[in-house]
């Protein structure tokens, strides 16, 4: 009786190894691929972003292609796992900085004459340095130009499925 138990076993380990499964399953780690579906919401939970509908978000994990973060929060994660990520502005886009808020020509920006609060348009700075920002507000000294990312300032919440390490 002893031994067919143990032929059982070891019949059993073979018929596993066999098939290619270890019983370990992969685990996301930077330098992976990996495809994800996510929903991000403020802390309201009124929702700023979502793949769904859309085919899952593929990014290199730790290229810096995402948020810090995300990319952090989705290491060790696996394939089919959900999982819900709190993450404060420092590990987002950052905290609301008053030096990125801009008072400029309207001569200085192409079609400045013409813009209105809300568009988004490019500046470049004295340095030479372009950078993105939104109209925020018209007057006769000038234009404003806020280039703070619009999540700037904001703790995000994300619920992140791991849909495939690649």
């Amino acid at each position: 009786m002893r031994y067919a138990s143990v032929l059982l076993l070891l019949v059993a380990v073979l018929l596993v190894a066999g098939s290619g499964c270890t019983g370990t399953p992969a685990h996301a780690k930077v330098g992976d691929t990996v495809r994800v579906h996510y929903t991000g919401t403020f802390d309201n939970g009124t929702v700023f972003d979502s793949s769904t509908g859309r085919e899952p978000l593929e990014f290199s994990v730790g290229a810096g292609m995402m948020i810090r973060g995300f990319d952090e929060g989705v290491v060790g994660m696996q394939e089919g796992e959900t999982k819900t990520l709190h993450i404060p502005a420092d590990r987002a886009y950052g905290h609301y900085r008053e030096d990125l808020v801009f008072l400029v020509d309207p001569a200085s920006i192409q079609g400045g004459e013409s813009l209105t609060a809300g568009e988004q348009v490019c500046i470049t700075l004295p340095g030479g340095q372009v950078m993105a920002g939104t109209v925020t507000g018209i007057s006769p000294d000038g234009i404003v130009i806020d280039a703070n990312h619009r999540l700037a300032g904001e703790d995000l919440t994300f619920s992140v499925t791991l849909v495939e390490i690649g």
